[in-house]
């Protein structure tokens, strides 16, 4: 029988809500803290099969979560696409050339820079107990986008933003190649073993209406209609950072089996503004945890209240921050696992 998780992402809503955290496997560990020290820098661990497998399992034996989250990083579709790709200590990752001052065609397709991904989801496969949903996850492509005509992060996107409306055209090849390789790498990792994947647009919320239905909702919607005829039982999870008011129109219009919520929107709104019946996953404040207290025990109380009328996989609004402390994340676990769907 599936596990909670996969059941709720596929329509059941269960007395108990399942629970995983957005990068669950990561820098609040001691245990990854440790692994890290030994095997060295990011992007090593990533294609260290054996590492990524294990760093992904951690978090499972730990806390016994309810789904394991691949071990990875959102850019290794540029990385296949032909951009260099090095995290720097303190400055966080850089791809290069920036698309901004050179062409997409210019890019060397490397794609088996993907295989060493799919071994590490067949080997936390393999390691995985049956009751545990394993997720594989890409970025979305208008986040994926931003990174590599910028070369790195930024706080508003400017130079994608500006791209997009100076040359739509270009940009959108950008985009259309991001689609393809996507498509295929969430098609590798099912194949190795994932059981429900994630589209991360985390600067989602950068975009204006117009351009969000461009940008965002398309290509995710082309990413959902590619995948569906080959994976028809594999949930896709979309969760478009920010998207606010905008969040009905890209559950409705992409196609997704589940939505992600993220800390900023009113769970109470949510609840009656998706579709009916629409699977969602979030949504407390990943600050909240970090602080711990009564105050995360109300608002995971109000997150699993707001959403009883439907599926739901409780989660964050975002990632977990690198200093939460391990008793919150047990404060919170126990609030969820205690709670029960009222009767109605």
């Amino acid at each position: 029988m599936p596990g909670l998780l996969l059941r709720t992402l596929r329509g059941e809503n269960a007395s108990e809500r399942p629970v995983w955290l957005m990068r669950q496997a990561g820098r609040y560990l001691p245990e990854y803290r440790s692994l890290r020290a030994e095997k060295g820098g990011f992007l090593a661990l990533v294609y260290d099969t054996d590492a990524a497998a294990e760093i992904t399992l951690q978090p499972i034996r730990r806390f016994g979560f309810d789904g394991a989250i691949l071990f990875s990083d959102i850019l290794i579709v540029p990385y296949a696409m032909g951009q260099d790709l090095e995290f720097l200590a303190g400055e966080g990752p850089k791809l290069s050339p920036r698309l901004v001052d050179s062409a997409l065609e210019s890019l060397h397709a490397v794609p088996e820079r993907l295989a060493p991904i799919y071994e590490t989801v067949a080997k936390v496969k393999a390691g995985l107990g049956g009751s545990r949903t394993l997720l594989g996850f890409a970025g979305s492509p208008w986040t994926v986008a931003t990174y590599m005509v910028a070369g790195e992060g930024s706080r508003d996107q400017h130079e994608t933003r500006a791209m997009a409306y100076r040359d739509p055209a270009a940009f959108q090849e950008i985009i259309d190649g991001i689609v393809r390789v996507t498509v295929e790498y969430l098609s590798g990792q099912i194949a190795a073993g994932a059981e429900a994947v994630q589209l991360f647009d985390s600067w989602a919320g950068s975009l204006a209406p117009a351009e969000f239905e461009r940008w965002v909702i398309a290509p995710n919607a082309a990413i959902v209609a590619a995948l569906k005829p080959r994976f028809p039982h594999v949930p896709i999870i979309g969760f478009p950072k920010g998207s606010g008011e905008k969040l009905p129109a890209y559950a409705r219009e992409t196609g997704v089996d589940a939505v992600g919520i993220d800390e900023t929107i009113d769970p109470v709104w949510a609840a009656g503004a998706l579709p009916e019946g629409l699977p969602v996953q979030g949504n407390l404040d990943p600050l909240l945890l970090l602080a711990g207290g009564a105050g995360l025990e109300r608002q995971a109380l109000r997150v699993l209240d707001a959403f009883a009328g439907r599926p739901h996989v409780f989660n964050l609004g975002h990632g977990i921050g690198q200093f939460t402390p391990i008793e919150h994340v047990e404060q919170l676990l126990a609030v969820v696992r205690g709670w029960r769907r009222p009767d109605r």
